[in-house]
């Protein structure tokens, strides 16, 4: 049976997670080895537990207890779980719980970038991607097609950021990933590397020779900036999704979605 407290003091210290802690404070930068993420919904939880994620503590609506949480309760026995009412659970955390069920989980040690690209073929890189709504909408393409993993510099939105999990429906935990300070590093593995890219002289992301690449991969800039210039100076193809109707570029994550699907071929 799991362990289930009623809350009755707003201070307490086991609810700072959900309610003070901001996401850096959760990182932890300076203890990794102590970082903490928030995962939401009962279907992105499971997929952290499915992924070997260890919870610390659950906050969730009473009735769900018995109900979409059930299943994940009953794997989590020894988990405590704090739960409330709806209209306590909003005026603590500030916001409507999605789907009535948070899971404040322990980070794990990120793997390194040999053992991301042992077996891969495919890897979408991302350079300064600042904003955590396109990290997790990057994720959810990646996974849904057919990329192997995701490597991100260390100015990128950070992948467990809790809006980019819950933008990524839970996919951050489904394919491998980690950072890079270079993003042409990954070329000693034996990948050729192409930035996606506004720029002149580039081919179309539909260019046959792309396709052909045994391991490919496919670099995305921030909104706006772009890829640094030495980045695409460094890179051995610069690529670019053909346009009409006078549009001049996609948003970031949209093009990321278009451009996997056309190199990860069948």
């Amino acid at each position: 049976m799991a362990d289930i407290i009623e809350i009755k003091d707003f201070s307490a210290k086991e609810l700072d997670i959900y309610a003070r802690l901001t996401e850096v404070q959760l990182l932890n930068r300076e203890h990794p080895e102590d970082g903490l993420f928030i995962a939401e919904s009962p279907k992105v939880i499971e997929r952290a537990l499915n992924a070997g994620y260890e919870p610390v503590s659950f906050l969730m609506e009473k009735k769900h207890i018995d109900t979409q949480g059930k299943e994940i309760l009953e794997k989590c026995v020894s988990t405590p779980v704090y739960t409330a009412e709806f209209d306590v659970l909003t005026q603590l955390t500030g916001f409507q719980l999605t789907r009535g069920m948070l899971c404040a989980m322990r980070r794990k040690p990120l793997p390194g970038l040999s053992d991301i690209c042992s077996n891969a073929k495919r890897i979408a890189i991302l350079e300064n991607v600042m904003n955590p709504t396109n990290v997790g909408a990057i994720f959810r393409s990646a996974a849904a097609l057919n990329m192997d993993a995701v490597l991100l510099t260390s100015d990128c939105s950070n992948p467990l950021y809790r809006r980019a999990i819950r933008v990524s429906m839970g996919t951050v935990f489904q394919i491998p990933w980690s950072f890079t300070e270079n993003p042409n590093e990954i070329k000693k593995y034996g990948f050729k590397t192409a930035a996606l890219a506004l720029c002149e002289n580039t081919l179309s992301i539909r260019d046959p020779r792309l396709l052909k690449e045994e391991k490919l991969a496919l670099i995305l800039g921030a909104e706006g900036d772009g890829l640094r210039d030495t980045t695409i100076a460094d890179c051995d193809y610069t690529v670019k999704i053909p346009m009409s109707h006078g549009v001049d570029s996609l948003n970031v994550a949209a093009a990321s979605a278009v451009a996997f699907f056309q190199i990860a071929g069948e």
